[in-house]
Parts: structure tokens; sequence; C-alpha cells
């Protein structure tokens, strides 16, 4: 009988990561990012409104402004989620008061482009989607 490793395990589970099943977890990361503040703040953080920049820190005050209409709580619970999955990191700097930075990690700049699309995609075909849901009974 062959033993499996810890990795070749781990490889063998990533493999099999199928988001149509209730129990994958990848369906719980599918969730999270289909949230709208999730999509909103990775599609802005450090690209600004129009999302034409390039990726950069952004305050927490920049984002709380860009972002017309999210609570002060739904924000902060939002950028802790997105921290504890890697996405973005937190940096503290020891100022009276203190000035806090949100930046997209390797892996939040891996979907930053997708976001951004999604994004894009819904303003340019928001006119369709109205038209559609008016002639829909």
């Amino acid at each position: 009988m062959a033993t499996t490793s810890a990795a070749q395990k781990k490889a063998q589970a990533k493999a099999e990561y199928d988001a149509f099943l209730a129990v994958c977890p990848s369906r719980k990361l599918l969730e999270r990012l289909s949230d709208k503040w999730v999509t909103l703040i990775l599609a802005a953080l450090g690209s600004g409104p129009d999302c034409t920049g390039s990726p950069r820190p952004m305050r927490y005050s920049e984002l709380s402004r860009l972002l017309a209409g999210v609570s002060q709580k739904m924000l902060t619970q939002t950028l802790r989620a997105l921290e504890r999955d890697g996405l973005i990191t937190r940096t503290v700097t020891p100022t009276v008061p203190s000035t806090v930075h949100y930046e997209l990690t390797d892996l939040g700049l891996s979907l930053h482009q997708t976001m951004r699309t999604l994004k894009q995609w819904a303003e340019t075909h928001m006119d369709e989607v109205l038209t559609h849901r008016a002639a829909h009974p």
C-alpha cells in the first residue's frame, strides 16, 4: 500500500476543488468575492474612481469616500475579511492620529484586473440590462 505525503494530499485536494459542490471551500471564496463591496474595493484599491490608475496603497478614508453608501462597519468588516484571505495588507503608521493604508498583495493583484473588468462591464451594459428588466413581465 502506497503512502501519500502531506504535500501530495494537498495537491490532490487542490486538483479536486469544484465550486459546484456544496462542501468545496472554493464556493465560500466565490461567495465572498461576489459581495458588491469586495468587488468595488478590489476594483478601486489604488486605481481611483475611474479605475484607470495603477494599484497603490490607499487610506481608509480614501476608500470610504470613494465607495458611496458603504457604512464604516461594512467597510471595516470587508477590509478585515480581505486581509484574512490574503488579498490585501493593512499597514499602520504610528502618527497622531495613526495612519492606516491598505494595499493589494500579489494574490490580490492577480484578481484586481478581473474586478475592474467586472465593474466596467456592469457600467457599460447597464442600459441593456435595464431594457431587459423593463420588458420582462
